[in-house]
């Protein structure tokens, strides 16, 4: 992992995610691109109509002056770190500088939820999870000291599920944390007996040519599961897969990938399948 990039617009949840990129580069000794891009469309940039273009060039230099104070902190001391400017806001140019610069990383901060209000359900981290081709790790609150001893990722352990487990696989060896990989078992039609889920496990693994344990837990709900695992196993950090533009809406049935990252109090990445 040589490049990771973080998308900020100077709120406090972008800095939250800033911190853990920070804290990662340092780590595993990768370039840091912070990207910022601009409120303005591309009518007013190409014709300047609606501004009057000195007022563009204004706002620009001010927003750049803004972008090197915001990068002015401690904790970025020591790391090897790239700003990029986009002049309007669209959500595409993250995967586009992505591809240009070889990202392996995406990090962006997320509200969560708040009260009884869906947050990141529709937010732009939820966009970028849903097209993003390479993982996205999904940070919100303050993480003191980020870290990642104890990763969970939660499958289903369908023959599609093998890239993404491979991928976790991988992103645990690079943070050196210690990986556990869980089935979470629920009532109703989704519910397998133990030896069927065994079974279902044992060919999964033939599949992927892994060597490793897969936790079975019980519980009401695939998102009840993943956290209450988590909880228990003292985890740092989530993994679940995700469909690509489908996004996560489409992680097991329903919006549970959706819920798992609004409600897990901690960071959450994801894998495309």
């Amino acid at each position: 992992m040589k490049s990771i990039i973080v998308p900020i617009d100077f709120s406090e949840q972008s800095e939250v995610a800033l911190k853990v990129a920070a804290n990662l580069a340092k780590k595993i000794d990768s370039e840091l691109f912070v990207l910022h891009m601009l409120e303005l469309s591309p009518a007013i940039m190409s014709s300047g109509e609606y501004l009057p273009q000195e007022h563009i060039v204004h706002l620009m230099k001010l927003t750049e002056k803004r972008f090197s104070e915001f990068l002015a902190k401690d904790y970025l001391k020591g790391v090897n770190v790239t700003p990029i400017i986009k002049h309007y806001k669209v959500l595409s140019e993250i995967n586009s500088v992505a591809e240009k610069h070889e990202i392996d990383l995406i990090v962006m901060g997320s509200h969560g939820t708040d009260g009884l209000q869906e947050l990141f359900i529709g937010s732009n981290t939820e966009r970028v999870v849903r097209s993003s081709e390479i993982p996205v790790l999904v940070v919100k609150g303050e993480v003191e000291n980020f870290k990642a001893e104890r990763f969970i990722f939660a499958s289903d352990f369908k023959e599609e599920s093998v890239p993404a487990v491979k991928k976790a696989v991988e992103f645990a060896k690079l943070l050196g944390a210690e990986l556990k990989l869980v089935y979470i078992n629920t009532p109703a039609d989704a519910f397998l007996s133990t030896e069927d889920a065994y079974s279902r496990i044992s060919k999964f693994l033939n599949i992927a040519m892994l060597g490793l344990e897969v936790d079975i837990y019980n519980d009401y709900s695939v998102e009840k599961g993943v956290l209450n695992y988590a909880e228990s196993n003292a985890a740092d950090l989530i993994g679940i897969p995700t469909h690509g533009r489908q996004g996560l809406s489409h992680f097991f049935m329903g919006s549970i990938g959706e819920d798992i990252a609004n409600h897990s109090k901690i960071p959450v990445v994801t894998f495309k399948l």
